[in-house]
């Protein structure tokens, strides 16, 4: 299988985010988006996931998170769908529990080409110090599309915000790990169709 790397930058006149990913890698992150709450939780997701993750933003924080945020998952998806190519002997198919003290998350992801999220939070908290949670609905969505994925996360219990997202970022990244595996017995795209 080939290096699966890829970088792009996305400038706009309310951001300038640049990303650069290696699915390959050992799980070493550079991350600075303005937003340390957000930081936190790539940081968490480049280390479980194994990815390589290098991630720059600059966005109108005194406007808004809304825009830097969302931006960073379109940025993340293209990158992540960039680095997949084809898709050609991936598992495809990953999913994962993690708990972290009083939460429980389970994520599941399709690397299939179908984009569509559904997301449910037991957790109804809505910020962690200034960081609205409800933002990253917007991330979501955004790198579900970007990346072509199927992305199912459920919070299934737990109420403190931190460890809620926390347990769903690092489910996210151990499904993504497993989702882009390698495939030792079979080599083609992971697809009846022959394409994804």
């Amino acid at each position: 299988m080939k290096m699966r790397t890829a970088k792009e930058t996305r400038k706009t006149r309310e951001t300038n985010i640049s990303v650069d990913l290696n699915i390959d890698g050992t799980g070493v992150s550079s991350i600075s988006t303005g937003l340390p709450f957000m930081d936190h939780m790539l940081e968490l997701f480049s280390r479980h996931s194994l990815i390589d993750l290098k991630v720059k933003a600059k966005g109108d924080l005194e406007v808004d998170y809304h825009h830097t945020v969302e931006d960073i998952g379109l940025t993340l998806g293209t990158v992540l769908d960039k680095a997949l190519g084809t898709r050609k002997g991936i598992t495809r198919y990953g999913w994962a529990f993690v708990p972290m003290d009083d939460a429980l998350a389970r994520v599941v992801i399709d690397l299939g080409g179908r984009p569509y999220l559904v997301k449910s939070m037991a957790c109804r908290k809505r910020k962690i110090l200034e960081f609205d949670l409800s933002l990253f609905d917007d991330f979501f969505q955004a790198l579900t599309v970007q990346a072509r994925m199927n992305l199912h996360i459920d919070q299934q219990y737990g109420q403190e915000a931190h460890h809620a997202y926390e347990a769903v970022f690092k489910a996210m990244a151990r499904a993504l790990r497993m989702a882009c595996t390698a495939d030792a017995r079979d080599r083609r795209i992971p697809s009846s169709k022959g394409s994804i």
